[in-house]
């Protein structure tokens, strides 16, 4: 899987295709988070036997998540956080590399911010 680089039109055209996936993770992270506090005490016990069908479903959901994942960074973009459903899009900016930057729920491109600055270095385009 290889990062590519975009302009605003072209990450903003993706957008309608990734947000439901990205929504789907968050929905099935947040489900997983929830379902793996339940289990806690389970999970935590080394001499557990963690099986059954709530063991099942956890793996299930991560694999899907995984799944996902692997789904929405193959259109060559950056899936910055699984809790916030953040993007990175690569992108030239004044000359040198900088990322777009979108949130889940967002109406579009509308951030950029340094390779190494990550979303609190956000900018208005």
């Amino acid at each position: 899987m290889s990062i590519r680089y975009f302009t605003v039109e072209e990450a903003n055209a993706l957008l309608p295709e990734l947000e439901p996936l990205v929504g789907k993770v968050l929905e099935l992270r947040a489900r997983a988070s929830r379902q793996s506090r339940e289990m806690g005490d389970l999970l935590g016990d080394l001499h557990s036997d963690v099986g059954g069908p709530d063991a099942s479903r956890l793996a299930q959901e991560f694999a899907e998540i995984e799944s996902l994942a692997y789904r929405i960074q193959s259109y060559g973009c950056v899936l910055k956080s699984l809790e916030a459903g953040l993007l990175d899009f690569l992108t030239e900016r004044d000359g040198r590399d900088v990322f777009l930057c979108w949130r889940y729920g967002e109406p579009g491109i509308q951030y950029y911010h340094e390779i190494h600055d990550g979303f609190q270095g956000r900018r208005p385009l």
